[in-house]
């Protein structure tokens, strides 16, 4: 029966990530309406499974690699609403709570692995897994070089300014003026690229730790290189939060963007070597 509360919990978790994010990160607050209720159902029905699983078991201690992640994802969620209860405070509902989604997922699925109904359907998902990442790759790419264009953009403009006060302009500065966007629509590409790669990359991620706990079970999420995925996934999560809680704009949020998608670039390096990616196809 535990497992049945712990599907509960998945899917609660599930609910409450999904309302939670775009919550915090893309100013709908009335999501919290949604989001709280979920996120304190999930922990309840997840900590009668934990309970439940242990007691069956006659021990205290987790045994295996899901009952291990069932718990780390219940002591992440409990941490993370006395952190609310107290300090009142949802910033870290982003964090929380797709990490305990994530977590108990594979736990949830139960002792045998999921498999996919025919070779076809899994090599639908392994494309859907590839392209969403492609396409975070992309709009962090296209946010980088927004970024870099409004540097570029900045500096000629301080300097025809400066020079109209000696001189007329050089010749360079109103060329790189007429090509170039204006400030704010370059600012306005490079955050909205953002925030359209960032659901791509959540989802990528979901659907490759459906392919991979099929490959090599729940061992899937203590690969380094897997954890280094989900670690540049919770960076992607603060460049956005720092970005709307502090307002960084212009050079501060480009150099916050390059630092990411450098960060990105070598965890697709790194996840070339990993067996754990070589998903196998049909």
């Amino acid at each position: 029966m535990y497992l049945v509360w712990l599907r509960v919990a998945a899917v609660l978790y599930a609910i409450a990530s999904l309302a939670a994010l775009p919550a915090v990160l893309y100013s709908f607050p009335s999501l919290r309406r949604i989001w709280q209720p979920a996120a304190a159902l999930a922990i309840l029905f997840h900590f009668v499974s934990a309970v439940e699983m242990l007691g069956l078991a006659h021990r205290w201690l987790p045994v295996g690699y899901g009952e291990i992640e069932s718990l780390l994802a219940l002591f992440i969620a409990i941490i993370f609403l006395v952190i609310r209860l107290i300090y009142g405070t949802f910033s870290f509902s982003v964090f929380a709570l797709p990490a305990a989604f994530l977590l108990v997922f594979v736990p949830a699925l139960g002792e045998n692995r999921y498999t996919f109904p025919s070779p076809g359907v899994r090599i639908g998902w392994l494309v859907v897994h590839i392209g969403f990442l492609l396409a975070a790759y992309a709009c962090l790419g296209f946010s980088m070089v927004a970024s870099f264009l409004y540097l570029l953009q900045e500096r000629h403009i301080k300097r025809h300014f400066t020079a109209r006060t000696k001189s007329s302009a050089a010749p360079s500065d109103s060329f790189v003026q007429d090509w170039l966007p204006p400030l704010d629509t370059l600012e306005r590409i490079a955050h909205a690229t953002l925030l359209f790669g960032f659901p791509c990359m959540t989802l990528g991620l979901f659907v490759g730790s459906l392919l991979a706990q099929e490959s090599v079970g729940p061992a899937y999420f203590f690969d380094p290189k897997v954890l280094l995925s989900f670690a540049m996934w919770m960076l992607y999560v603060a460049l956005l939060f720092i970005r709307r809680s502090n307002g960084w704009r212009g050079r501060k949020a480009a150099f916050l963007s390059s630092g990411v998608f450098v960060v990105m670039m070598l965890v697709w390096a790194a996840n070339q070597f990993s067996q754990v990616h070589r998903f196998p196809v049909p």
